[in-house]
């Protein structure tokens, strides 16, 4: 990898992390149709560590809340007595499904669910679900039901949109995507549902990335250049994440999901006929 392709992959990774459209997606067919070698489940997963700082630097204050309440809160044996604590005890709660998810498919996920089919079809299953969720949140609009804060979340809201969350170990599904589906079919309203998908994030990706990290750290630090790429690419991925949760937020107050669910049609409808015509393999070296 030279250093521009990793400046490529940072923001690739940074647009793509929050947006409901898949940044494993994206890091997958990107490099593809450039002609570069597929990055890898592994250094997808470490730059998200950039995201990840994304997430802590525009959630600061609510994230340095949530955390000092749970603190206070576990230590004095209340387990969720306020607003705070509760929430941050959701966000345990909710990461569960993909950690376990995660272990038991490993192999499975970082090998045959990277095959371009699988993407492709990811990509336009899951905007069925957010055309769905888009019409089930006008009908309660219509009907005149009040769309949840986030300060009403409950804690089926967060097994279920905890349980999303691991279906978005699938490349091409999105896990923004996925959790935001989940909110909206739970009653949240969108910029809820962002926020809270943008939460539950931390906790998932923050593991995902230190384990990556450690496993195959002989791969990914074997040189100075490869050190000086993945710190590169971390750091951009970071610095357009942080653009990028500021955008969809302003986005979602005034406007729906339906952009995305064309984006995701039209690449996953390309994707298809590129497969077909034998322009992409469905896997690198296949």
């Amino acid at each position: 990898m030279t250093l521009w392709q990793a400046i490529v992959l940072g923001i690739v990774q940074g647009l793509t992390e929050f947006l409901p459209v898949s940044s494993t997606a994206h890091l997958r067919v990107v490099p593809e149709l450039l002609g570069w070698d597929d990055p890898g489940a592994a250094f997808t997963a470490v730059i998200q560590c950039g995201t990840l700082l994304a997430v802590l630097a525009y959630f600061r204050r609510d994230i340095a809340r949530i955390g000092f309440a749970w603190l206070d809160e576990t230590r004095r044996g209340q387990f969720g007595r306020s607003l705070d604590g509760r929430m941050g005890w959701m966000m345990i709660v909710a990461t569960v499904p993909i950690v376990v998810c995660g272990l038991a498919f490993k192999d499975y996920i970082e090998r045959d669910l990277r095959n371009l089919y699988v993407i492709a079809w990811a990509l336009i299953g899951l905007s069925i679900l957010l055309v769905a969720a888009e019409l089930l949140t006008r009908w309660r609009l219509r009907r005149g039901q009040h769309l949840k804060e986030l300060d009403q979340v409950s804690w089926n809201d967060a097994v279920l949109v905890g349980t999303a969350q691991a279906v978005a170990l699938v490349p091409g599904v999105s896990r923004s995507g996925a959790t935001i589906t989940g909110g909206l079919l739970m009653g949240l309203n969108r910029e809820t549902a962002a926020r809270f998908s943008f939460l539950l994030s931390l906790p998932a990706i923050l593991a995902a990335g230190l384990y990556e990290l450690y496993k195959e750290r002989a791969v990914l630090l074997a040189s100075q250049a490869d050190i000086l790429n993945l710190v590169v690419c971390t750091v951009v991925s970071g610095v357009v994440g942080y653009a990028a949760i500021a955008g969809l937020l302003a986005f979602l107050r005034t406007r729906t999901l339906y952009i995305f669910v064309v984006y995701r049609i039209l690449l996953g409808g390309l994707l298809l006929w590129l497969l077909h015509a034998g322009i992409l393999k469905p896997l690198q070296g296949g």
